[in-house]
């Protein structure tokens, strides 16, 4: 009696294992095919995209919107390694909408090395399409020709004079939303701080401010020094290619474009002394694109590494669209900023 009550327990346990089992790993995969094809959680870094996101919020990423990338790499799932020899062909499934000027998007960072599914992420505003024509002036980014409107929260360096024998603490500044406010060691009058346009209106009005404008180092200088900081601050024009586009070489374009035919469409291609290109063994000026690439900036414009440090952006490497904030930590004071909770990414 007692050796059959011991074997029917034993069998219930076996069945209650194997019950939590299934359930353990209908849950991972039910886990992992929703991080795959649909939605994957981020934390914010850097301060890249201040005012928008801060470091410390929690980003939940639409996979959907441009479709889901398959993997590329094999490797462990919610883990790090992977095979280092073994890769995939790269495919995406449609999607429901294109990427669009202004998205806030997630993509893996081209430049660096290794499969495109293990490349570090970020985050960053897409400013330019395949097709047009971008440069930045002023501060100001023109596509085709128009300025950009920029989005509220985009946030700049701003450089502040004083009036005579006027004083501001920077306490007053960051009151009101002014961020890593310093004052210059050579100018008493001059004040820095990054903060919004909405912002730097406001304190703009103060009686104490004498002048408020666009921090430009070339401001600072005088003369032939001056002339080169200007022409450091102006970036472009450029064209962003896109599939199919005929692209025109010359040693001008050749710098930027570099990268982009080496590493992403995956020619070999040499400058020649007297102007043309050895390209995958031929003599020529001209390649055809195999896919879009997109120009994205940082909403911390004086405070990113982004195309304008490295490049366009594949369409290879996009993750997806960024749609809301589910959490936010502040690390310096230790709490949940709680009025972020659910915002969406605009």
């Amino acid at each position: 009696m007692g050796a059959t009550l011991r074997s029917a327990d034993t069998a219930s346990w076996k069945r209650r294992m194997r019950d939590w089992l299934t359930a353990l790993g209908l849950a991972m995969g039910l886990a992992l095919l929703i991080r795959l094809l649909a939605l994957e959680a981020y934390r914010i870094p850097s301060p890249s995209m201040e005012q928008t996101l801060l470091v410390g919020d929690f980003v939940l990423v639409s996979k959907l919107h441009y479709g889901p990338r398959l993997p590329v790499s094999l490797g462990l799932p919610f883990t790090a390694w992977y095979v280092p020899d073994i890769r995939l062909p790269y495919l995406r499934l449609p999607g429901f909408t294109e990427i669009q000027r202004g998205d806030v998007i997630v993509f893996n960072y081209p430049v660096e090395t290794g499969p495109i599914d293990r490349k570090t992420p970020y985050i960053k505003r897409v400013v330019g399409l395949p097709g047009d024509t971008l440069w930045i002036e002023n501060k100001v980014v023109y596509v085709n020709g128009r300025p950009f409107p920029d989005p509220d929260l985009v946030q700049q360096r701003w450089m502040l004079r004083l009036r005579p024998g006027a004083r501001l603490s920077p306490d007053s500044l960051q009151a009101i939303g002014a961020r890593n406010v310093a004052r210059s060691a050579y100018r008493a009058t001059l004040l820095f701080f990054d903060a919004t346009v909405a912002v730097a209106h406001h304190i703009a009005r103060f009686a104490e401010v004498d002048t408020l404008q666009p921090y430009s180092e070339a401001v600072l200088l005088q003369g032939a020094t001056a002339r080169k900081a200007r022409q450091r601050e102006r970036w472009g024009p450029v064209y962003i290619p896109g599939r199919g586009d005929t692209l025109y070489l010359t040693p001008q374009t050749w710098p930027f474009y570099r990268e982009l035919l080496v590493r992403y469409e995956g020619h070999q291609i040499y400058p020649r002394p007297d102007g043309t290109f050895l390209i995958d063994g031929r003599p020529g000026r001209y390649c055809v694109i195999r896919q879009n690439y997109y120009f994205v900036l940082g909403d911390n414009r004086d405070n990113s590494l982004d195309s304008r440090a490295w490049g366009l952006v594949p369409a290879d490497h996009v993750v997806g669209k960024a749609l809301m904030i589910y959490l936010s930590w502040d690390a310096e004071r230790h709490r949940l900023r709680w009025e972020r909770l659910l915002r969406p990414v605009r």
